[in-house]
């Protein structure tokens, strides 16, 4: 079954991230792949997150494509204008790239490249919108295509945003939703009960939310996370068990996989990511 059908199946989706190479050497990449085919139901190939110049997601899902596994090509905002936007979504769906991740895009102040200029002609919503416009046939100006694509959509919902802003954001959600989005994905959760909160106020919009698991590699990472990332909250046993521990990042695998277990009750998949050591990713797979 490809992504979509996987949706709406009764089995649990195991999303891994893998970022495309800073460069034109894709063996790392694509050996990170081979570790992971046949073991995750789909691969996210982000597209230059914290807005480190890389290789796009377009070409680096067409790569895992060729490989024969199922990816979510990403997209966002921040870089491109409406035009060369819907010029890569048909350009997505010419190569048989149908799961697109539709987000805002970090912020260029975070990345390698600040003197770049943002672009972000549409919104999130905006381009979910373009999008099924596409489906059916015409551009955003109203012309007819010829031919049109079949996408699976998602987005981003910060689902770990408090009171009014958490209000804010399923109101964006439901917005998103409407516009066509899919399924969604969270930032790193590692505060269960929040999450569940955060499930069960947006149950009737029978969207899947797939949790982000991160691979925590030190408390610092922890630390730094809590800090300078919106919604994200780990709860103080998880650093307990980061300090005590001899091995830290062999503990961050532990605490990735022991997650990922109590997730499997509350929602229909997640999606796992190790921050610049995707080859880890088979590690929590294989305490699963």
């Amino acid at each position: 079954m490809n992504f979509k059908e996987l949706l709406g199946s009764d089995l649990f989706l195991t999303i891994a991230a893998l970022e495309p190479p800073k460069g034109v050497d894709t063996s790392g990449f694509l050996k990170n792949a081979d570790r992971l085919k046949g073991r995750v139901q789909a691969v996210l190939v982000p597209e230059m997150s914290g807005a480190i110049m890389r290789m796009g997601s377009l070409g680096a899902s067409g790569l895992l494509k060729n490989k024969g596994i199922e990816t979510i090509l990403s997209m966002n905002c921040r870089d491109r204008n409406r035009l060369a936007l819907q010029a890569d979504m048909l350009s997505a769906a010419a190569f048989g790239l149908k799961n697109l991740f539709i987000s805002e895009g970090d912020d260029i102040k975070s990345g390698d490249h600040i003197e770049a200029q943002d672009v972000r002609d549409l919104d999130a919503t905006g381009l979910l919108e373009a999008a099924k416009k596409l489906q059916k046939g015409i551009d955003l100006s109203g012309n007819e295509l010829s031919g049109s694509p079949d996408f699976c959509l998602g987005s981003e919902v910060n689902a770990g945003l408090k009171d009014g802003a958490r209000e804010v954001e399923i109101v964006k959600m439901e917005k998103k939703i409407q516009a066509g989005a899919q399924f969604f994905i969270t930032p790193t959760q590692y505060d269960l009960k929040a999450f569940i909160d955060f499930t069960a106020r947006v149950a009737p919009f029978k969207v899947p939310v797939f949790p982000q698991v991160t691979i925590l590699k030190s408390v610092g990472m922890a630390r730094f996370m809590c800090r300078h990332m919106d919604g994200v909250m780990i709860p103080d046993e998880i650093f307990d068990r980061l300090a005590k521990a001899p091995d830290k990042a062999k503990e961050g695998i532990a605490i990735a996989a022991d997650m990922i277990r109590a997730l499997k009750d509350v929602c229909p998949g997640v999606l796992l990511v190790a921050i610049g050591e995707e080859g880890r990713l088979a590690e929590v797979l294989d305490l699963l």
